[in-house]
């Protein structure tokens, strides 16, 4: 009897350790990366005869022997915010704390601190970036909080130069100098003559700026296309405190000189250069690189984001606050999100995997265990009490 007792409290203890689990998986529905758990039964040690005879092999009841994580990936819910990630895949964000311990999750919320350092928004520990010879570093905006100008070097002309008119004037062509400085040119094209109809076609060309004239030049056209060696002019340009800088005005390969109409057609088709530019956005893309965009429209892409691979997720180890270390190292390994890997999708987190519906279903189960083990113990203390009142009725 005495023996029935300990078999139903196995049960009790057991179940109420279920209950715990399940419990610890509903109140985590809504944290972002949270892996649910399933707690492991079996069946406590046997006595008795190892052949089966007589009264045969008795067992004392069930215990658990830890829990089984589920890392099935949850679903991926829009956030809005850039720096909200979730990894498609198999990989573990990368975290370091201020002793250097590192630690892996899939909760990807993130935020840049007022040193300018990404860190998860929950503790603060800082997002691991992976460089080139496998190194982590920390991603840092240091020296990335503004974009450099840079000075023009080509200006593309396409459209028609018509030979019918003899002036052509072209407006605010914009062309920055080595300071990021933007001048606004005027161009005037003038017809040269010619002897011969034969002859090529001479446009010349002046670059104003103001009352300035910046360069002037010019353009040969022959068979109605640009001559080779005839079709770039140079404008040069000397700022005050920084290096003088060079841009080549040139005809593109479709600029025609074809009597159509009474006037030309030119425009600018293509040109490099821009101004110094504000940090304005930080985002990241499909392969986990930080993407800065900057106020001058050019964009930056410094780092990207490290992620772990656990060979055997039994080598996992919960941490809280959503974050996994690993008892074996040989198991661990980094990589980038892309080349058919795993990939990243910003404004959005991986929500909980937790299965309401399952766990619904093993909290009934887990409360039908108890209900029973609580019945063998008030059954089995009953038998032992009738046994104390055939003795006192002697």
């Amino acid at each position: 009897m005495i023996d029935t007792i300990f078999i139903g409290m196995s049960g009790l203890s057991s179940y109420s350790r279920g209950l715990k689990v399940i419990s610890n998986n509903v109140t985590n529905l809504n944290t972002p990366g949270f892996k649910s758990s399933q707690l492991q039964f079996a069946d406590l040690f046997y006595q008795g005869s190892q052949q089966g005879l007589g009264e045969g092999r008795l067992g004392h009841g069930v215990g658990t022997f830890g829990t089984n994580l589920n890392f099935k990936t949850g679903d991926i819910r829009s956030t809005g915010n850039g720096l909200d990630l979730a990894v498609d895949g198999q990989g573990f964000f990368v975290l370091k704390d201020e002793k250097d311990k590192l630690t892996y999750t899939k909760a990807g919320q993130f935020d840049f601190n007022t040193d300018g350092v990404l860190v998860s928004r929950n503790g603060g520990e800082k997002v691991m970036a992976l460089s080139e010879g496998g190194r982590l570093d920390e991603i840092r905006l240091d020296g990335k909080r503004t974009n450099p100008p840079k000075a023009s070097t080509k200006v593309t002309l396409s459209g028609n130069l018509n030979p019918s008119s003899t002036a052509y004037t072209m407006e605010n062509v914009g062309v920055f100098d080595s300071a990021g400085q933007q001048h606004q040119l005027k161009l005037a094209f003038t017809k040269g003559t010619s002897s011969s109809p034969l002859d090529p076609v001479t446009w010349t060309v002046v670059a104003t700026e103001g009352a300035t004239t910046v360069a002037s030049g010019s353009f040969k056209m022959k068979d109605s296309k640009p001559m080779a060696g005839a079709d770039t002019i140079d404008l040069t340009f000397t700022p005050a405190g920084a290096a003088a800088t060079t841009a080549v005005l040139a005809l593109g390969a479709d600029v025609r000189g074809d009597a159509l109409g009474t006037t030309s057609t030119l425009t600018v088709s293509q040109k490099d250069g821009y101004a110094s530019g504000s940090m304005i956005k930080q985002t990241f893309d499909a392969e986990g690189r930080l993407v800065l965009s900057y106020s001058n429209g050019q964009t930056d892409k410094p780092f990207q984001l490290a992620l772990a691979h656990v060979s055997d997720i039994s080598e996992l180890v919960q941490e809280g606050s959503n974050q996994f270390t690993v008892k074996n190292q040989n198991a661990l390994s980094y990589h980038v999100a892309g080349n058919g890997k795993d990939r990243v999708i910003g404004g959005s987190v991986e929500v909980s995997n937790v299965d309401l519906s399952q766990e619904f279903s093993d909290l009934i189960l887990n409360q039908r265990g108890y209900q029973a083990s609580s019945q063998m113990v008030s059954t089995a203390n009953e038998m032992i009490q009738q046994l104390f009142d055939m003795k006192g009725r002697r």
